[in-house]
């Protein structure tokens, strides 16, 4: 495609604030990187500059994208006033970024509550704002409030599934403004080739020879004690056969006593690892060589689908999202939770996943993506938003 020196770039913004949801942008940032009609503006914050959560903007940078700013908003605290006040720090400096740099549109995904800052931002500074992943339910986190209010408070909606694309028109968004793309992490199976069980190896320097137990598990931030649905997990990982691999927990009030219960369960099993950060295809590529999930955490509900990786999905946290037949629903109790890893290990539970479906997507999301943000209307009509009944 040929760059016309003399039509004026698209200037999109992008906020990105942990692994998490770097993971999902990575390939709509990709194309929009690469796109002759885009001026891309990536904005990083929260947990990506934190040392102790991986200082993760370095993968940011090893995978090529440059950074037109890094804002230091994360308290080292791990209360919930911590959360509060990250969110007033950020607003306070993107108020400076975004107030200097006024995008044509500005992108977010998802519902940490960080990115309750930039969207507040916009708002005043009448940003148009695209979202990603609006529509969907987890009543356990404040996170169902995070994602409810910035699919109010945005133009334009991109969501995983046609539910999610229903519930946000329910909430009074014009059709027009709501896409369903699927999400956008599971174009990393189409776009990418995972590694193989010994490359992985290699590169994570455990043993994957018996397929590992992994655990994906994070403070319930609804709950007044974050972490009182954890006692029953780690109760039941005790007597859970087979090695144990556990991912970080996000920056939520608790965060800290949760990573310093992992170390002490595994010190005391004398076996098991637990990784600050995986990039993005030793993730998948771990999902892909794993026995079953356990834990509370969005992946197990959207990705380990893709995979047909049976997870045992417990408490209160994901519950209301929209599942595939491969998610095991169990109480915080560590008789359920149990019960549930030896359903996710029976014969007849694996043969009946076969030939399952993700609903979250087929890998295409990122086109769907850039094309609308490359051709919507930049006029009033996308600021002024109608309602619709």
């Amino acid at each position: 495609m040929i760059e016309n020196p003399h039509k004026k770039k698209r200037m999109i913004a992008v906020v990105t604030t942990s692994r998490a949801d770097y993971s999902h942008l990575y390939w709509p940032l990709h194309d929009l990187a690469v796109h002759p009609d885009v001026e891309l503006k990536l904005i990083v914050l929260g947990a990506h500059l934190s040392p102790e959560f991986g200082s993760t903007v370095k993968e940011i940078q090893a995978d090529g994208f440059a950074i037109h700013a890094q804002v230091e908003c994360l308290l080292s605290s791990d209360t919930d006033v911590g959360m509060a006040k990250t969110i007033g720090v950020a607003v306070l400096s993107l108020a400076d970024t975004l107030g200097a740099l006024r995008p044509d549109l500005l992108l977010l995904i998802a519902d940490r509550y960080e990115m309750l800052a930039p969207i507040s931002v916009a708002l005043a500074l009448r940003i148009p704002v695209a979202h990603i992943e609006g529509g969907e339910i987890s009543e356990g986190a404040i996170d169902d409030a995070v994602r409810n209010a910035l699919t109010k408070m945005s133009h334009i909606h991109f969501t995983s599934t046609q539910t999610a694309r229903a519930r946000v028109i329910a909430m009074g968004e014009e059709a027009w403004r709501v896409h369903r793309a699927g999400a956008p992490s599971i174009d990393h199976l189409v776009r990418n080739e995972l590694y193989s069980r010994e490359e992985l190896e290699k590169r994570l320097g455990v043993d994957l020879r018996e397929p590992p137990v992994v655990i994906a598990y994070h403070p319930v931030t609804i709950l007044r004690d974050t972490l009182a649905e954890s006692e029953a997990l780690f109760a039941a990982l005790d007597q859970t056969e087979g090695p144990l691999i556990f991912c970080y927990p996000n920056s939520d009030a608790g965060c800290r006593e949760l990573i310093e219960r992992t170390h002490a369960f595994l010190q005391k099993r004398g076996s098991g690892t637990l990784f600050t950060n995986l990039p993005v295809l030793e993730y998948w590529s771990l999902l892909r060589c794993a026995d079953v999930m356990i834990g509370n955490s969005s992946s197990g509900i959207m990705e380990t689908g893709s995979f047909a990786l049976p997870i045992v999905n417990v408490g209160m946290r994901q519950q209301g999202r929209e599942r595939a037949r491969n998610v095991i629903d169990v109480a915080p109790e560590t008789a359920a939770i149990l019960s549930g890893v030896k359903k996710a290990r029976s014969a007849e539970f694996r043969e009946s996943l076969r030939g399952m479906v993700n609903p979250y997507g087929d890998g295409t999301a990122a086109k769907k993506i850039v094309e609308v943000l490359t051709t919507v209307p930049l006029n009033q009509e996308l600021l002024i938003k109608k309602a619709t009944f």
